[in-house]
Formats: C-alpha cells, sequence, structure tokens
C-alpha cells in the first residue's frame, strides 16, 4: 500500500502539470544550492515554478494524466519547471541561465498536450518577444488601412476625372445638348410708321409721265447758219 505522503506528492505533480500551461524538464545536477535559488528567481517573473521530485514519483503522475511520453525524460536528476503564462519568456529563461551554469541541462517538455524535444525548447526560446511580435502585428493591420486610404483617394480622384472627361466627351459628340453663348445682335432699322390707306401724302408729288414732260418742253431753235459771202 503506498505512503499517503507520497499519495500527496504524485497527485501534486499531476495537478501542476494539468493546471500549467507548459512544463520543462532540466537535469541540475551539478547545481549549488545558490544557483538553483538563483534560477528561481529567474524563472519567477515568467509565472514558472522550479522543483525538484523524486522520479519514480513523477513517473507514476505522468502515467496518470495520460502523459506516458513525458515518462521517458524521467531520467536521472530531474527537475520540472511549470509555466503558468508565457512559455517562450521562461525557456529565454533557463536559455540565459544555461549560458552561466553549463550544469543546468535541458531534456524537454511539455507545450499543451505535445511532447517538447530539447531543441523545441530551444526554438521557443529563440522566438522574439511577445511586446515585438504585437508590434509586428499592429503593423500588418495598419498597412492594409494606410493602402486602403490610398486607394480610396485615388479612387475619388480618377473619378473627378473620369467625369469630367465624359461631360467633355458627350459635348463634342453633341453641340446642342451644351449651352452656347449668345450670338450678338445687328441693330434692325426702325420700320416706318403705318400710314393710313386712304391719306394721301402730302410731301410726296406725282410721278411725270415722259411724254407729257416731252410736249411741255419748249422747242429749242436751231441756230441758223450763216452762209459765207462770196
Amino acid at each position: 500500500m503506498a505512503r499517503p505522503e507520497k499519495v500527496a506528492v504524485v497527485e501534486e505533480i499531476r495537478t501542476k502539470l494539468a493546471d500549467s500551461d507548459a512544463a520543462i524538464l532540466t537535469e541540475y545536477r551539478g547545481l549549488t544550492v545558490t544557483e538553483l535559488a538563483a534560477l528561481r528567481g529567474a524563472l519567477r517573473p515568467a509565472a514558472t515554478e522550479y522543483k525538484v521530485f523524486k522520479n519514480t514519483l513523477a513517473r507514476r503522475a505522468a502515467d496518470e494524466a495520460g502523459l506516458p511520453e513525458l515518462s521517458e525524460l524521467l531520467a536521472g536528476p530531474t527537475a520540472i519547471a511549470f509555466v503558468r503564462g508565457d512559455a517562450v519568456a521562461a525557456a529565454k529563461a533557463i536559455r540565459e541561465f544555461g549560458r552561466t551554469a553549463p550544469a543546468l541541462v535541458v531534456k524537454g517538455g511539455l507545450l499543451g498536450t505535445r511532447i517538447l524535444t530539447p531543441a523545441d525548447v530551444e526554438a521557443l526560446a529563440a522566438v522574439e518577444p511577445r511586446e515585438v511580435l504585437l508590434a509586428r502585428l499592429a503593423g500588418g493591420f495598419q498597412a492594409p488601412l494606410v493602402k486602403a486610404a490610398g486607394l480610396f483617394q485615388a479612387f475619388t480622384r480618377n473619378f473627378a476625372y473620369g467625369l469630367k472627361a465624359y461631360v467633355d466627351q458627350r459635348a463634342a459628340a453633341d453641340p446642342a445638348e451644351t449651352p452656347e453663348a449668345p450670338a450678338p445682335t445687328e441693330s434692325a432699322p426702325e420700320a416706318a410708321p403705318d400710314v393710313p390707306a386712304d391719306v394721301e401724302p402730302t410731301t410726296a408729288e406725282a410721278p411725270v409721265e415722259p411724254e407729257a414732260a416731252a410736249e411741255d418742253a419748249p422747242e429749242a431753235s436751231a441756230p441758223e447758219s450763216e452762209a459765207p459771202e462770196a
């Protein structure tokens, strides 16, 4: 029969695995107590708890959690970093600490339900910080908006040009549709006042017949020719 203390430890490990967003398994052999304390302090800002368990109890907890692949990584002195938050930040912290403490060796891990190899943990540590990724994402959203605004301005400008060209084309095709400036008008002579038909003009004289004029005219006497004296 299992001792209550061991049952409690197995339950603790299983619960932490279920509640964590990720877990990173490391070998801590060769690390001093001071270095272990420093590592825990470096992981604390990443919402990560670093604890050492006996492998037999950890393997039992992994099997109960339905993670038999994780049991294969629990060989030799092993400590588990339970991540409740950004797994990238935890991986970066472990990588940075390992550069000054070579005794810290990454054995693998767990991300959700996926088993991670040491290369996978290294790839997580190489991911850019969350703030940088969010800034890039915001820039990716902003670029199409700026492009759309430019396209809208170009559309309105081209529409205005197209409308003007259409009006000019219609005017050239059918001049009657376009208003023309009124042509200058010449001043017409004033019409003579109407004279009643039964009133004879007082100033106008009746025309003279040519024959009558010839009869009334006196006959011109022809000059008599004087004969030359002999």
